[in-house]
């Protein structure tokens, strides 16, 4: 492999990196302009439990809007809570508020036997819809998510398949 990057000369292996370059930063704006139409700074989310079952299974990857602030019971939001960075995916079973008062929502996994009260920050027993929540599920698409949980979970997978792609990209030759 660096005998091949070694053959080449250094305007190919410049054009190679500016390609992978390119890829990348491909990805980021597509990420950015996604999340600035979704309104939402995580547009995409993977499920990463089995609360949400069976609406919704473990490694379902899930599209969020965040445009609509009328938040309905029987919604499906994602929300984070302080001090935690997971997000979670649960439906809102109870609303307070709304109009010229701020939305409150409690939620609930429908896989649980209890509301997410205990999943909340200290002292909160809502969340409050403007500061909370991510944004509500729009679609989804089964189990393509998974790839993101064992990339997780096995860090080693994740280093081994970022060698390979740039390995792939600096090594291609047109």
């Amino acid at each position: 492999m660096f005998s091949a990057l070694a053959a080449l000369h250094p305007r190919q292996l410049a054009g190679q990196v500016l390609n992978f370059a390119l890829i990348l930063s491909t990805a980021f704006m597509l990420w950015k302009g996604l999340s600035v139409a979704a309104d939402s700074p995580s547009p995409i989310v993977v499920v990463l439990s089995e609360s949400m079952e069976p609406a919704f299974w473990r490694g379902d990857l899930l599209f969020l809007w965040n445009r609509g602030r009328d938040t309905r019971i029987g919604e499906v939001v994602v929300y984070n809570v302080k001090g935690k960075d997971i997000p979670i995916v649960h439906r809102v079973v109870r609303r307070f508020g709304g109009g010229k008062n701020p939305l409150r929502l409690l939620t609930k996994g429908d896989n649980n036997s209890a509301d997410d009260t205990e999943l909340y920050a200290r002292g909160q027993d809502y969340l409050d819809r403007a500061r909370d929540v991510i944004g509500s599920v729009v679609g989804y698409i089964p189990f393509v998510g998974y790839v993101t949980i064992l990339l997780s979970e096995h860090p080693w997978l994740k280093t081994l398949m970022l060698g390979l792609m740039g390995a792939m990209v600096l090594l291609q030759r047109e």
